[in-house]
């Protein structure tokens, strides 16, 4: 089928995209593993970037700006397809900024946070279509102490 590459491909494509955003935190080499016509979205919070110029201000000015020094992600799963890349993961970090991609709004807690959470990835060829990201936005609220259990 056209448009279909081989899942090692993909997985490549995905991992570079993941180290330029949260390693590198490089806004340009992140939006040059998507299409023109890219999405973000982070679902818990109805928010994220439509197109490539959309995304590009996400990036740069809330997702990128907002990942604590101290952020770790543990890889749980990852299950791959002609078209996806579906990744299980653990964020973990201290709320130590900003970080208005998880918590719009608030100003540092300073408490930590272990989040399990899903990225769905869409690819069309070896370039990345859409990313939607999925947590129970009711885990991060309690471990941040705004929410009892």
């Amino acid at each position: 089928m056209a448009g279909l590459f081989p899942h090692d491909v993909l997985g490549r494509v995905w991992e570079a995209h993941v180290t330029h955003e949260f390693v590198e935190r490089d806004v340009e080499a992140t939006l040059a593993t998507m299409t023109d016509d890219t999405s973000v979205t982070i679902v818990p919070l109805s928010i994220g970037g439509q197109g490539k110029e959309g995304v590009r201000v996400f990036y740069r000015d809330v997702l990128i700006p907002g990942i604590p020094d101290d952020m770790r992600t543990t890889p749980l799963s990852r299950t791959v397809g002609d078209r996806y890349v579906v990744d299980e993961l653990r964020f973990s970090f201290t709320h130590s900024r900003r970080m208005d991609w998880i918590l719009p709004g608030l100003a540092p807690t300073h408490r930590r946070v272990d989040l399990p959470h899903v990225v769905v990835v869409e690819f069309r060829g070896d370039k990345v279509l859409a990313e939607r990201v999925y947590w129970d936005q009711a885990t991060v609220l309690r471990q941040v102490g705004l929410l009892k259990a």
